[in-house]
């Protein structure tokens, strides 16, 4: 197996390049930047290619922009991109226009050689390789949609001014609704949320229960 790697950090790189060619895959290119990678294989393409998801000269999605270059350029390519962080949107961005060939990967696990061969292999294949802990935030974030989908437009609205930290009569105000009518749309969140509350008006003894439902909000949102 071919390999080039495309790597911001020296460290970093040398240490994948040296992990590779211990179970004996031939690093062709060893890159600081996706351009630099870009450049160094248009006439000599390796079987996989490894990309890192932040790198010069914006350090945000250099690695997705690369690999969908890649991609387009060498369809039988594979592509592999790392992250030290589950940046879960970043890693759907890979995964559009029925993507084959392609995977995603915490960087906490290709200490793991054996995992780290067999992403390369399956990615070399046409297959389609996604981190477990990408798919388990993805299977949440599927979750708190199901249940904010519950709720009704003007419920939605009521919730994202909670985030915003709106009392209730700062919520009245802005959308032009009665004390009542506000509390009504609150007691009707908690419970399509399935946070219990209390019988009377929402008050202070709602406080926590209004954390969670803003948190419900916030967490769905972050993965959209």
């Amino acid at each position: 197996m071919r390999v080039a790697v495309a790597e911001d950090s020296g460290i970093f790189r040398q240490a994948l390049v040296t992990l590779l060619t211990t179970v004996g895959i031939d690093v062709t290119v060893s890159a600081a930047s996706g351009e630099e990678l870009l450049a160094r294989i248009a006439e000599d393409p390796p079987d996989v290619a490894i990309l890192d998801l932040h790198m010069p000269p914006t350090y945000t999605n250099e690695g997705v922009v690369a690999a969908r270059t890649l991609l387009r350029g060498h369809p039988r390519m594979g592509v592999l991109v790392l992250s030290a962080f589950n940046e879960t949107p970043q890693a759907m961005e890979l995964f559009r226009d029925q993507p084959r060939g392609v995977g995603y990967l915490l960087k906490d696990h290709v200490t793991d050689v054996d995992n780290l061969r067999g992403a390369l292999e399956r990615v070399m294949r046409g297959e389609v390789v996604i981190d477990p802990n990408v798919v388990s935030r993805l299977v949440e974030a599927r979750h708190r949609e199901r249940e904010l989908s519950r709720l009704s437009g003007r419920e939605r609205e009521v919730l994202g001014l909670m985030a915003e930290g709106h009392s209730n009569a700062g919520i009245g105000r802005r959308l032009h609704l009665s004390a009542r009518t506000v509390e009504d749309h609150v007691r009707a969140i908690f419970t399509k949320l399935k946070i219990t509350s209390t019988g009377g008006p929402p008050g202070p003894q709602d406080s926590n229960k209004r954390v969670l439902a803003v948190l419900t909000w916030l967490r769905a949102a972050e993965t959209r």
